[in-house]
């Protein structure tokens, strides 16, 4: 598949308003890489408090930006839709470098790699930029799991 729009996305992804972090899929290669966006406005919720003086993204929100960008690449990569029986999990996150501040405006563009996958642990190289500049970078470990009650999630 090579791009997507919102509302394929939302099929995707279980994130709503306002964590929902990516806004289009610019290309995906199944198995491989995907190339996303998240347009970064005055108007997130988070820059009210983060900093007022100053609003910059939480480096947190970045990687989480960056995580939902690998799993779409998951689930497009396994023909995965999420569900209300299963979960997408962090598992580890290693090596996050935040090189330059996210501000109001910027366009940030989200890839993933995958690495490899074994016993349901995906494992990604992932690298979010603005103006083809690095501004984040980590390595990813994800998880999906079927969960019995969605009030358990």
């Amino acid at each position: 598949m090579n791009s997507m729009d919102i509302h394929q996305i939302l099929e995707c992804l279980p994130h709503r308003y306002p964590m929902l972090l990516v806004d289009r899929v610019i290309s995906c290669e199944a198995g491989k890489r995907i190339v996303a966006i998240k347009n970064v406005t005055i108007n997130e919720p988070f820059f009210g408090g983060h900093f007022p003086h100053h609003p910059v993204m939480p480096g947190v929100l970045i990687i989480e930006a960056l995580a939902q960008a690998a799993a779409i690449l998951t689930f497009q990569t396994h023909g995965h839709k999420t569900d209300e029986n299963s979960i997408y999990y962090f598992v580890g996150i290693n090596n996050a470098r935040f090189k330059k501040p996210v501000l109001p405006g910027d366009t940030l563009e989200l890839i993933a790699e995958m690495k490899r996958h074994a016993r349901g642990i995906w494992w990604y190289s992932a690298q979010a930029r603005v103006a083809n500049q690095v501004v984040t970078e980590a390595e990813l470990m994800c998880t999906l799991r079927e969960i019995n009650d969605p009030a358990q999630a």
